[in-house]
């Protein structure tokens, strides 16, 4: 397949150092089966589009110990024994709790570490983050001998170049960029069209100089095609004020001639704030897609149209 020639901005990861381009390879679906994502995507699919985003504009990949028991992590090792990706490509990945028991303990963080370099095939990474710390609340992630420390530990080690903070509440997540101990931040399902949860979270992670990653800007998949077909925000049915406000969107997006997926991705990636978008794909031919989504001109007027339309906070995600 010939790979996309559509340029990518690139950006600075905040204090990082590293230079990421303006959309991130998500692989949260690259497992042997995702009920979540409500799809399958084969080996031989998985390593192709990691392989893709290797040979093209995309400078920085996302994976996690447990996206897809890890597989995900398994595929892309793969690819990576396959070829090797440009001088400066970001691959980073995520330490989980013990898939069984839930332990965020010192002794499953360490085994977390391993589990996902072996998998990999690598001895570092550039960037490693606390996965779901929601799962443990943040006093006690920060406890001694929680997974703060660990983390902190593994990147003295020399394990990682950078430490990050990944999950969910945007008030938690808050608390975790104030401490003054991450130098990234990733959040999701927060900071799209239709849900502004995170906007103080990435002022302040911006005033802290974090490297700031956005996901999951589809919502769950809601705000990837209009008419939409689907009535489920952040995989739960969504309330009828959100999916009005999707719908008019739409039809705003259609009158201009731009596809509401468009808009939704460069919702994120026009954010100063946000220095890369995490987008998942499945496939070489989605990740092109993505990349030209992003190269969409889109007029002033329909982005004034579009925050008129934004729903009200009671229809966010709260923590």
């Amino acid at each position: 397949m010939t790979v996309s020639t559509a340029p990518l901005p690139t950006r600075v990861f905040g204090r990082t150092g590293l230079t990421v381009s303006s959309l991130c390879v998500g692989t949260g679906a690259w497992g042997l089966d995702s009920p979540v994502h409500g799809l399958t995507v084969t080996e031989d699919d998985a390593v192709a589009t990691a392989l893709h985003a290797f040979r093209g504009p995309v400078t920085v990949l996302d994976t996690s110990n447990n996206y897809g028991d890890g597989e995900s992590e398994r595929r892309v090792g793969l690819a990576l024994r396959r070829e090797t990706p440009p001088e400066g490509f970001v691959v980073q990945t995520k330490l989980d709790r013990d898939p069984v028991t839930g332990s965020f303990d010192a002794e499953r963080m360490r085994a977390s570490l391993h589990e996902s370099l072996d998998r990999l095939g690598v001895t570092r990474v550039p960037v490693l983050y606390l996965h779901d710390p929601e799962n443990i609340g943040f006093e006690a992630a920060m406890a001694p001998g929680g997974p703060v420390e660990s983390l902190r530990r593994f990147r003295d080690e020399g394990y990682a170049d950078h430490i990050g903070v990944a999950g969910g509440p945007s008030s938690m997540l808050r608390s975790f960029v104030d401490s003054g101990y991450f130098d990234a931040l990733i959040t999701h399902n927060r900071f799209t069209l239709v849900d502004r949860s995170s906007d103080a979270l990435l002022d302040a992670a911006a005033e802290q100089g974090l490297g700031v990653m956005n996901a999951a800007v589809y919502g769950g998949g809601l705000l990837a095609s209009w008419p939409r077909t689907s009535d489920r925000y952040h995989y739960r049915t969504a309330p009828a004020e959100l999916l009005a406000a999707v719908d008019a969107m739409g039809a705003a997006c259609a009158r201009h001639g731009v596809p509401l997926i468009a808009a939704a991705l460069q919702f994120s990636t026009r954010d100063p704030r946000i220095h890369s978008t995490v987008c998942g794909v499945v496939s070489p031919a989605q990740l092109d897609a993505a990349i030209e989504a992003v190269s969409i001109e889109i007029p002033d007027e329909l982005w004034a149209e579009l925050e008129s339309l934004v729903p009200s906070e009671t229809t966010w995600i709260r923590d």
